[in-house]
C-alpha cells in the first residue's frame, strides 16, 4: 500500500502549553495527555515522512501575565525555564513511543539540551528526528508564537501549524457566543485589523512578511494532525492575498 503524500514535508507545530495539561484542569502535565500527543506527533513522522519541529509553551505550569507585581524580564525568564519541563516531557513520551527526538534551547543549558543552532535542527530534522524547540527566544518580551514564527522561518518550514482547544479561527469566542462565524480561510492582515486572537501581531506580522502559512486547528481530537497534514479541510488556513 502506497505511503499517503503529506502536503507539507516540514512544518513547525505550535503548542500551548494546554496541550500538556489534561482537559478539566487548567495546570500541571498530565502523563496521558502528554502520551496521546507523542503517539499523534510519532504517527505523522514515521508513517508520512514528515519533518517535525516543535515549539511549546508553557501556561500550564507558570503565566507571568497572572503576576503584574512581578518585573515583566524576571517572569518572561520564568516562563522560558517552564517551557523546558514540557519539552523534556515530551521528548520523553516520544522516545517511548519509539521516536528519536531533539531538545534545543535558547537559553544555554548544556546538561538536559542543545543550544538552538538552526543548521543543526535542520540536519536533525532531515535525519527523522523530532525537534522541540524551548526556551523561546531567550529574550523577555517575546512569545512563544513570536518564537514559532521566528524558528518556522529559519529552518524553512512550509508552514506553521498552530495546535489550539478550538477547531479554527472564529469571529467571535465560540464558547461564549454560539453563533460566531468559523474561517475556512483568511488574510494575514484581516487577522491584525480584526484582533483576532490566533497569534499575537508581531508572529502573524512575520508569517505575512515572509510567506508562511497557518494554519489552526483543534489538537485534542485524535486524528487532526493527519488529516490537516494530508490536505483534508478542517480548521483555518492563514494565507497571503490571492495575486
Amino acid at each position: 500500500m502506497a505511503r499517503e503524500e503529506p502536503t507539507y514535508r516540514r512544518i513547525l507545530l505550535k503548542l500551548s502549553g494546554d496541550a500538556f495539561a489534561s482537559p478539566d484542569r487548567e495546570f500541571g502535565i498530565s502523563p496521558e495527555a502528554t502520551a496521546g500527543l507523542a503517539h499523534q506527533l510519532a504517527g505523522v513522522t514515521q508513517s508520512l515522512g514528515v519533518q517535525m519541529a516543535v515549539v511549546v509553551g508553557a501556561g500550564n505550569i507558570w503565566r507571568g501575565r497572572q503576576a503584574p507585581e512581578m518585573d515583566r524580564a524576571r517572569a518572561d525568564y520564568m516562563g522560558m525555564l517552564a517551557t523546558v519541563i514540557n519539552a523534556l516531557a515530551l521528548q520523553d513520551a516520544l522516545e517511548a513511543a519509539g521516536q528519536v527526538t531533539r531538545v534545543q534551547t535558547a537559553i544555554h543549558m548544556a546538561q538536559i539540551a542543545e543550544p538552538y543552532i538552526p543548521l543543526r535542527a535542520v540536519r536533525h530534522l532531515e535525519k527523522g528526528r523530532v525537534v522541540i524547540f524551548a526556551g523561546g527566544l531567550g529574550r523577555p518580551y517575546f512569545s512563544t508564537d513570536t518564537t514559532a514564527a521566528q524558528i518556522g522561518l529559519e529552518i524553512n518550514a512550509e508552514a506553521i501549524l498552530k495546535g489550539t482547544k478550538v477547531d479554527g479561527i472564529y469571529d467571535a469566542d465560540p464558547v461564549q457566543h454560539p453563533d460566531a462565524h468559523k474561517f475556512e480561510a483568511i488574510e494575514y492582515t484581516e487577522v491584525l485589523t480584526r484582533g483576532l486572537e490566533v497569534m499575537d501581531a508581531t508572529a502573524i506580522s512575520l508569517c505575512r512578511d515572509n510567506g508562511l502559512p497557518i494554519l489552526v486547528f483543534d489538537f485534542r481530537k485524535e486524528g487532526n494532525l493527519r488529516r490537516i497534514l494530508v490536505g483534508e479541510p478542517i480548521g483555518t488556513l492563514v494565507h497571503g492575498a490571492a495575486r
